[in-house]
């Protein structure tokens, strides 16, 4: 297994191994291959931090942080949103999903990130370190259940002193 940045000439196949990856989920709205495809070209969009899983010389998994901010009345803060994880069904449950986290993470860190959020399943992410966006105090422009926001400081006190309301890039479409 090869982890790796994405490439240009990667688009097209990360495209359909997000499409297949969500297809049966129920909890998807079916468009992460189209949100992908809007951050790539926006602001948020941090090239290092797209990356893929190669096996065989074949795509079969895709990770992707962005840029988001953490505000309150007071103060912008950095982060990023890890969104989507994107495995193959005929791959997951092997461990590529945690081996594109923890690498993600990794380079966020090199990248002078401190914290990072998603909105996701509760039973996969505190493995990687993820905890409520509440014991933070942090929370979202929207509705979700408590269990699905979760944040990860990826340096130690990443996200200490630091609350509001996490602010996604336009191309989300939530804010």
């Amino acid at each position: 297994m090869v982890i790796r940045q994405e490439e240009e000439k990667d688009h097209q196949q990360v495209f359909q191994v997000i499409e297949e990856a969500f297809r049966d989920l129920e909890y998807s709205d079916h468009q992460e291959h189209f949100l992908v495809e809007r951050l790539r070209k926006s602001e948020a969009f941090i090239p290092e931090l797209s990356l893929v899983a190669e096996a065989n010389n074949e795509i079969v998994g895709h990770i992707l942080l962005t840029k988001i901010t953490i505000e309150n009345d007071l103060q912008s803060f950095e982060s990023l949103a890890l969104a989507p994880v994107s495995v193959l069904p005929a791959f997951q449950h092997q461990g590529i999903g945690g081996m594109l986290i923890h690498e993600g993470h990794h380079i966020a860190r090199e990248l002078g990130y401190e914290s990072a959020i998603l909105i996701g399943h509760e039973n996969y992410y505190p493995k990687f370190g993820y905890k409520k966006t509440t014991n933070f105090g942090i929370s979202f422009p929207f509705d979700i259940p408590e269990e699905n926001g979760m944040a990860i400081e990826l340096v130690k006190d990443g996200l200490k002193n630091i609350t509001g309301i996490a602010r996604y890039p336009k191309e989300f479409g939530i804010d």
